[in-house]
């Protein structure tokens, strides 16, 4: 990877379209994910292919335009002008004494994956919680294993605190938090 092709910045709703993701790619072949069974994590097969659809495109363009306009925190990362990488964190605070900021959203295309682009958007995003006085990131994330290794190596452990409404939407995910 060419770093002098790299560039990274916050993100203006009106730029946010479909179009934007044209050359982002979301694909991730998942073998092994984590489940927690008896109160212990284990690693279970479960194969199948994460991509997106153009109507997941749609959603990921409301979600990220909701969050800017409630205040919040969309960064992204282009190669070659094109959008590779990008990070969301929620404005609202959550958790009583916790004072988790939600992390929304974290994603590498997949030809860039494991070259920094995810840790530069994870610790932007850490930077941002912090300013609004935030004590944690909170991330509902995917429970494949190359995930959750991921989050692992930035510090993240499973949440003191589950969020019920993430729990209820995604009941596989893997409820975690970083301190800021």
């Amino acid at each position: 990877m060419d770093d002098t092709l790299l560039n990274f910045r916050t993100l203006s709703a009106g730029e946010l379209r479909g179009s934007l993701f044209r050359d982002f790619i979301r694909l991730q072949t998942v073998t092994g994910c984590l489940r927690k069974i008896n109160g212990r994590w284990v690693i279970r097969d479960d194969p199948f292919v994460d991509d997106w659809t153009d109507e997941d495109i749609g959603h990921i363009v409301s979600l990220l335009k909701r969050t800017i306009a409630s205040g919040g925190f969309v960064y992204a990362a282009f190669y070659g002008g094109k959008l590779k990488g990008f990070v969301s964190a929620e404005r609202a605070l959550f958790g009583g004494e916790q004072q988790y900021c939600d992390l929304s959203c974290l994603y590498v295309s997949a030809e860039l994956r494991r070259c920094g682009i995810g840790k530069s958007l994870f610790l932007a995003a850490k930077h941002w919680a912090k300013q609004i006085g935030a004590k944690k990131l909170y991330i509902s994330a995917h429970s494949a294993v190359e995930s959750q290794a991921f989050y692992h190596s930035m510090g993240c452990v499973e949440a003191e605190v589950y969020h019920r409404k993430h729990v209820e939407d995604e009941p596989f995910d893997c409820q975690l938090e970083c301190r800021l």
